[in-house]
């Protein structure tokens, strides 16, 4: 007999979930649908520029607080960014041109207009941006700074072999 009991406990607890499940529902369709999206009012955006990564990207912020600073850049035909590195990570989207980066590893990465990059933080990362084209390189970066931090600092140049 005890069996019997357990087996209709059992059941009485399985009624009770069901039951439960069921008003929370009923309930659910009887507020008002304020949480529904409504069209926006009075506001506007543009895109000034856009870009696509050749992978995936991974953003890391600084620990503690972040500043975020939008900026465009510019280079011009035969001109550079001298060797630096940052504090920080930044989001770059070529806007015009093409930027030929040289790397802390000698490795040469060209970006044209329409492709984004990652620049990575830290000393270990030292680069230099160059415009080897003739029209204007424009970017559009976004840096993920520790507070106070400079927006990049000068590094000493690799020593890469000459490309032969």
């Amino acid at each position: 007999m005890e069996f019997v009991g357990t087996v209709g406990a059992k059941k009485r607890t399985t009624l009770r979930k069901v039951m439960l499940v069921g008003v929370c529902v009923a309930a659910l369709g009887l507020l008002p649908a304020a949480a529904v999206a409504t069209p926006g009012s009075g506001v506007s955006g543009t895109v000034v520029a856009e870009g696509t990564s050749e992978g995936g990207l991974e953003v890391r912020a600084p620990e503690g607080r972040t500043d975020v600073t939008f900026r465009e850049i510019t280079v011009a035909p035969g001109g550079s960014t001298g060797w630096h590195t940052h504090r920080g990570e930044l989001i770059a989207v070529v806007k015009a041109g093409t930027l030929t980066r040289t790397l802390h590893d000698c490795s040469v990465e060209v970006t044209p207009a329409g492709t984004s990059f990652i620049e990575p933080s830290g000393a270990g990362h030292r680069h230099i941006g160059r415009n080897l084209g003739a029209e204007l390189v424009v970017l559009w970066v976004t840096y993920l700074l520790p507070e106070g931090s400079e927006l990049s600092d000068d590094a000493d140049a690799v020593d890469c072999p000459a490309a032969g």
